[in-house]
């Protein structure tokens, strides 16, 4: 009979951080061997299973999206070919629906064996650029079912006993625009799942296999009875979230909800998405395996000094109406999940923010997606190109600390800042501004961290389409303890030879494209964290310094009056006395001004009187950016936030 004592401390912390390498060094391996650019920019992650495919260890620069679903697709692995499994063979799988992300997250799986007995599974996930669907990048926003998304890839071999099945292989790539780099991007996922299973089978000889087996289960215990311990010395309560989605661009005017109440009760937590709005008629859905990982990962950032394994996930329950946003089924499209991810994960730091205050943070940016293809005349070949970028933004404003500048989104930040040199040899683009972007950052006492903004200009090329997959440029990023919003996202391009530019907004796809066109997007900060009116001059005469705060918002949203000495040597100074006029001015009018007819706020945005920061910042009103009308419902809905997370905190 086997040994069933715990492991002795340094056995077990030595296979703790063993387990956590190992994953690490199939990132190593991919790093140096993938095809595709998405994939060298960090866009994966990798994990580590047991026999049953919980998770054992994930990597320390895996990146956030992931975390929850792995052992997901890893169990539905095992119900496909439990019994029909032998050393060296590797499974592909895309599955949303089975527990999965989208379909272009394609895990290759492989089973571990010492000798004939299955001790554990390593998992490789990529991103891979392109699997088919209706537009080059797979991103169709307009899509109602998956079929018009890509290629579904339920469980499915493609190593048998270390043999390589071609046919299989490319029967998947042949679907794909770019099936060269995809062949690529399987062998390079297999020699990163043999990374971790040569590493598990040395610790298999060294130790023993019954250690090691136990050393998985332990350290899925050890997480388990820590995060226990945290969760049942907090108070039992419940909090209750609300976020949204812009809209459904196959319905009507007015964002999408996402309504979570989290419950803490001894030591489990349950988190129910009662209310929260139907199917979209978009890409804009979740399954449920990724609303899982929305919740995990959000909860997370609030224990991290733990690691994360399967563990972690046994005293957490999520109940999610089916057939809703957060809970889709096939065949619903599900390809741009990250949108309501991102506002899951923002509404459970808002939660957990109340519960562990000294960890406090407001809103961050929401990721965006930028792809287009189509043929590269640079080239002699005419080859197909396939750009696909995103851009860093801004988190939240914290307590005692301003937002992270110009970081990658909260889903992932694991991922790479693409860079701009590797872009332009892959892709027939060039980059004419990469920079902070001025007045992103959402005002506060601390405010969020700065966004980004981005112009390329599309070189030779034909039959090129763009889409962009983008959120908040309705449900704009939130402040919370009287700060303010930051900005809305949206991309304007400007056709070859033409002196004025077009507002695309962020929804849209198969937009065609031609040599000459600019096309520009900026990326908001983060919220801000506490009234901008305590912000002390001196940091908001930094910020201007810095150019992170111009000095006309210096006024507008902080009340700060600042006179430019020298702008060339950086110098300016605070006006006290007329500072201190105007912060009693915003103080008294600032209500009724996030209260003011919004048909007289459209009026003068129209007018050219007011920006699109003045309307969100100042009178809390969403227009059409383009035309300047009014947006009923959706003004009903961000006031409701913004009185609730700014006026209400305001003295």
């Amino acid at each position: 009979m086997t040994d069933t004592k715990p492991l002795d401390p340094v056995t077990f912390e030595v296979l703790k951080n063993s387990f956590i390498t190992s994953v690490d060094q199939m990132a190593e391996q991919m790093l140096r061997t993938c095809y595709s650019f998405v994939i060298y920019n960090r866009d994966f992650s990798n994990a580590l299973h047991d026999a049953e495919g919980n998770s054992v260890a994930q990597g320390n620069d895996d990146i956030a999206v992931h975390v929850g679903t792995l052992h997901f697709t890893c169990k539905d692995v095992i119900r496909a070919f439990k019994g029909d499994m032998m050393p060296g063979d590797v499974y592909a799988i895309n599955d949303p629906y089975a527990g999965g992300t989208h379909f272009s997250d394609v895990r290759l799986v492989r089973p571990i064996f010492d000798e004939d007995e299955l001790i554990g599974f390593s998992q490789s996930n990529g991103h891979w650029s392109d699997l088919g669907g209706s537009v080059p990048g797979s991103f169709d926003v307009t899509a109602k079912e998956m079929f018009r998304e890509a290629v579904r890839i339920t469980p499915v071999r493609l190593f048998r006993a270390g043999d390589f099945c071609e046919d299989v292989a490319n029967l998947i790539a042949a679907n794909t625009r770019d099936p060269a780099s995809i062949i690529g991007d399987i062998h390079s996922q297999a020699q990163a799942t043999q990374v971790a299973e040569r590493e598990i089978l040395r610790l298999v000889r060294k130790y023993g296999r019954d250690q090691v087996t136990q050393g998985m289960n332990e350290v899925q215990d050890y997480v388990e009875r820590a995060v226990r311990q945290r969760i049942a010395a907090l108070p039992d309560g419940t909090w209750e979230s609300v976020d949204y989605i812009d809209r459904d661009p196959s319905g009507g005017e007015g964002m999408i909800p996402i309504h979570i109440k989290m419950t803490i009760k001894g030591d489990q937590i349950h988190y129910d998405f009662d209310g929260s709005h139907p199917t979209i008629g978009s890409m804009y859905n979740s399954a449920p395996g990724a609303t899982f990982s929305a919740v995990v990962a959000g909860m997370k950032t609030f224990f991290p000094d733990l690691p994360l394994n399967s563990g972690f996930y046994r005293m957490i329950s999520v109940e999610a109406p089916e057939n809703s946003v957060v809970s889709a089924q096939w065949p619903v499209a599900v390809t741009g999940f990250l949108m309501p991810f991102e506002k899951i994960m923002n509404s459970v730091f808002e939660m957990w923010s109340q519960i562990i205050p000294e960890r406090a943070i407001a809103c961050a940016f929401n990721l965006e997606y930028l792809l287009a293809g189509g043929t590269d005349k640079r080239r002699d070949e005419d080859a197909t190109f396939m750009f696909y970028e995103w851009l860093p933004g801004g988190w939240g404003g914290r307590r005692g600390k301003d937002g992270s500048d110009v970081t990658t989104a909260c889903f992932g930040t694991g991922l790479m800042s693409q860079p701009n040199e590797g872009n332009e040899r892959v892709n027939p683009t060039r980059t004419l501004e990469f920079q902070i972007k001025q007045d992103s950052a959402g005002p506060g006492k601390w405010r969020g961290g700065a966004g980004v903004q981005k112009t390329s200009l599309l070189l030779e090329s034909e039959k090129s389409v763009m889409s962009y997959v983008c959120d908040r440029e309705r449900a704009v990023v939130w402040g919370v303890d009287g700060g303010l919003p930051s900005m809305p996202h949206g991309l304007t391009i400007k056709r070859a030879g033409s002196d004025t530019s077009e507002w695309l907004g962020s929804v849209f796809s198969d937009f065609p494209m031609y040599t000459g066109d600019v096309f520009a997007r900026p990326t908001a900060g983060g919220g801000g964290f506490g009234d901008p009116m305590e912000r002390t001059t001196q940091a908001v005469l930094m910020d201007v310094v810095d150019e992170y705060v111009s000095v006309e918002r210096a006024a507008l949203d902080y009340g700060v009056v600042i006179k430019e000495i020298d702008a060339d040597l950086c110098e300016y100074e605070v006006d006290e006395t007329e500072t201190e006029k105007l912060r009693a001015h915003i103080r008294a009018n600032r209500v009724a001004w996030a209260r003011s007819d919004p048909d007289e706020v459209a009026e003068m945005y129209r007018k050219g009187e007011i920006n699109s920061m003045d309307a969100v910042r100042r009178y809390a009103v969403i227009l059409d950016w383009e035309t300047g009308d009014p947006l009923p419902k959706t003004i009903e809905q961000f006031r409701e936030s913004f009185e609730r997370r700014s006026v209400a905190h305001w003295s």
